[in-house]
């Protein structure tokens, strides 16, 4: 029988700290693979002095001894995966990019950004990198993929034939077709930087796990945002909890043992979309400027607010979690009373689950004492007894263990229990 890979999981609505807790997990990992979204993921990894921005490279790129894998489920923007590359030496026999992957071209860009523009008031707050469209591509199956950048002339007439059905769609958005002589010279420096990279990365983890190596599995955005079972409209378009490691792979449920999900000690949201816990107050925005609540990929304030237990225990039910891994909670230093979500009010009556009209739904609030310093500790008994009582009731409310804490951006200043 072969080995199971570990997976790590968002349960908020992304930006809980992914990049944090798969760095620290990768230090003991030999593959570490990314398995849906694209570029509008962001995730920043500090060790001692440097910080790193990844958007579609896995976390592992800062083990020297990790393979990293992106997966077929990802949509891949060659450009800034290129880019990405240039913060890192000696890539090649540690970064593998599926031939399955499909590729988000500048295009894509373009039309999701003249879509929010044409929706007005009623955009969904997309990131504007072209995701939504390169997954609709691929859903509707006029998509390119990855491993079609070995042939480049013929991949360039299928894209400008592409072109040339869709010409109507492209003036009503005011959009200019690419020539097709800069298509192909674009299309030719991918394949220049990329070709070393692409490969059937299904066979490779295939491989890994069948000889027994520690395979890590890394999500994009979080639960709330998945295209099933989050705030539908306004989520990303891919599959961004568990199950979406077994697509996005090629894997089967029996390759995924444990799993962990992240979360942060309170709730943020980039772009529109219900957010039941915010807080519009003095409150929020102090937990915006403490925490750096900036995107890493667009650099919008976050929208900030007290923890969910309730959309908490909807994530870690839908994704098996077995631990989660609190972030953040040095955040919540010096506040006197910190408040967390326990129940919903919905059509005159008070829930404790998450409904189809997530829009509509009061939060319920249980207050707790706050506490004065936990940033930096390393070890659960070194945090105040107020803290300790916090993850103790948050526990109770989600129905898991928090296993991990982190206490700082720090690498090292991480609990794990």
């Amino acid at each position: 029988m072969s080995n199971r890979a570990r997976l790590i999981v968002g349960l908020q609505w992304g930006d809980e700290g992914k990049g944090k807790i798969v760095d620290h997990m990768a230090q003991t990992h030999d593959y570490v693979c990314r398995f849906a979204g694209g570029h509008n993921a962001g995730h920043t990894i500090v060790v001692g002095q440097r910080k790193y921005a990844l958007h579609l490279i896995p976390s592992g790129v800062l083990n020297p001894d990790a393979v990293n894998i992106v997966g077929n489920g990802v949509v891949l923007s060659p450009a800034d995966f290129i880019e990405e590359m240039k913060q890192f030496d000696n890539l090649e026999g540690r970064l593998f990019v599926s031939d399955r992957a499909h590729l988000l071209l500048p295009y894509h860009a373009l039309i999701d950004r003249a879509r929010e523009k044409l929706k007005g008031d009623k955009a969904i707050g997309t990131t504007g990198k072209g995701i939504g469209p390169a997954y609709g591509d691929k859903v509707a199956r006029v998509g390119h993929r990855v491993g079609e950048l070995h042939d480049t002339k013929k991949l360039c007439d299928r894209i400008m034939e592409h072109f040339e059905m869709n010409a109507p769609i492209f003036e009503v958005m005011g959009l200019e077709i690419p020539r097709k002589e800069a298509l192909q010279k674009e299309l030719d420096a991918y394949k220049a930087s990329l070709e070393p990279y692409i490969t059937n990365t299904t066979l490779l983890i295939r491989k890994a796990l069948c000889e027994g190596k520690r395979v890590l599995l890394e999500g994009a955005q979080g639960t709330m945002l998945d295209i099933d079972h989050g705030t539908y409209p306004y989520v990303t378009s891919s599959t961004t909890v568990s199950a979406g490691a077994c697509s996005g792979l090629g894997l089967n449920h029996k390759d995924i043992g444990e799993v962990t999900g992240i979360a942060k000690a309170y709730c943020t949201r980039v772009g529109n979309g219900p957010f039941p816990s915010e807080d519009f107050g003095e409150d929020g925005e102090r937990l915006r400027k403490r925490g750096h609540e900036y995107g890493t990929t667009t650099g919008r304030p976050r929208r900030c607010g007290w923890f969910d237990a309730v959309a908490m225990k909807h994530a870690v039910q839908i994704n098996g979690v077995d631990r989660v891994a609190l972030m953040k909670l040095d955040v919540l230093d010096g506040l006197d009373e910190i408040k967390v979500c326990t129940a919903y009010r919905f059509q005159g009556e008070e829930i404790d689950y998450v409904p189809y009209d997530l829009e509509s739904v009061e939060p319920i609030y249980t207050v707790f004492r706050g506490w004065k310093k936990s940033e930096g500790a390393r070890e659960f008994d070194e945090l105040p007894e107020e803290a300790r009582d916090y993850i103790a009731a948050l526990e109770e409310m989600i129905g898991c263990k928090i296993g991990i804490v982190s206490t700082s951006p720090e690498r090292e200043d991480t609990i794990v229990r």
